[in-house]
């Protein structure tokens, strides 16, 4: 094997080694997938153009991405209508004439505005117009018709007003039962504030009898004309919250001290 076989042969090798086969399927990575688009659909441009320039073929390429995005590619002293146009008319087929669209949009819209004119003239007797014009037996059709429809309304009205009632009579029993609640807490609080002021009334009592006792005793003891400390009268309705105080002696309005010049 001469020298130059050899290194075709390695250079196989390693291009062989190098490449490795990729199954051919979506490829689930958002990411991958579209550097993979970039990479193999600017390799496609490449290749398009070459071979519109190596053997001076008329080639359009039109590509969208999976977001929408558009690519295209036309070989030169060509554009993509006319390749288009050259392709529909190969295969034998025509673009729809924007031109027969509306020939067709005004003769449905023709027909529209006649059938809308027949259902406002069906609808005008209802309404109570050109009745001279329909003959007594349908007008008796007219009023049964009017009178069912009539039925129906009053049958709907009366279902609503139920509704209404029952949606009224379930506010009022809700307010009801807020009520009752409210008066239970006030009746319970109201009578919890009457127990406490029984209990204070009975415990006073007691200690205002043991305060009137050690005042007496006092009393007892040191009760004299010329005394200093003066005690005044106690009243029946006294408080726990008075205390007693020492008064101030009076010498100058006392008989019983000579004044001494």
């Amino acid at each position: 094997m001469n020298p130059e076989e050899e290194d075709g042969g390695n250079k196989r090798k390693r291009r062989e080694m190098g490449r490795g086969k990729i199954e051919i399927k979506k490829i689930e990575n958002k990411t991958s997938r579209q550097v993979t688009f970039s990479k193999r659909r600017n390799g496609l441009i490449k290749k398009t153009r070459e071979l519109s320039i190596l053997c001076d073929a008329h080639i359009g390429l039109i590509v969208f991405s999976a977001t929408g995005k558009l690519t295209q590619y036309c070989s030169e002293h060509s554009n993509m209508p006319q390749l288009i146009d050259r392709y529909l008319t190969k295969e034998g087929l025509q673009l729809p004439d924007l031109n027969d669209d509306r020939d067709d949009l005004r003769h449905e819209i023709e027909i529209l505005r006649r059938e809308t004119c027949k259902l406002e003239l069906r609808l005008r007797p209802y309404h109570g117009h050109d009745l001279a014009s329909i003959p007594p037996h349908e007008l008796d059709g007219l009023e049964h018709q009017l009178e069912h429809s009539v039925h129906k309304v009053r049958e709907r009205k009366k279902e609503l007003l139920q509704q209404q009632l029952g949606n009224l009579s379930r506010k009022r029993r809700m307010l009801e039962d807020d009520n009752n609640n409210m008066y239970r807490w006030l009746h319970d609080e109201h009578r919890t504030g009457i127990e406490f002021q029984q209990a204070e009334i009975e415990t006073k009592p007691m200690e205002y009898q043991q305060f009137l006792e050690h005042v007496q005793y006092y009393n007892d003891h040191h009760q004299q004309q010329s005394s200093v400390l003066q005690l005044p009268t106690l009243p029946s309705e006294i408080d726990l919250s008075y205390h007693l105080q020492l008064a101030q002696p009076n010498f100058q309005n006392d008989p019983t001290i000579t004044k001494v010049d």
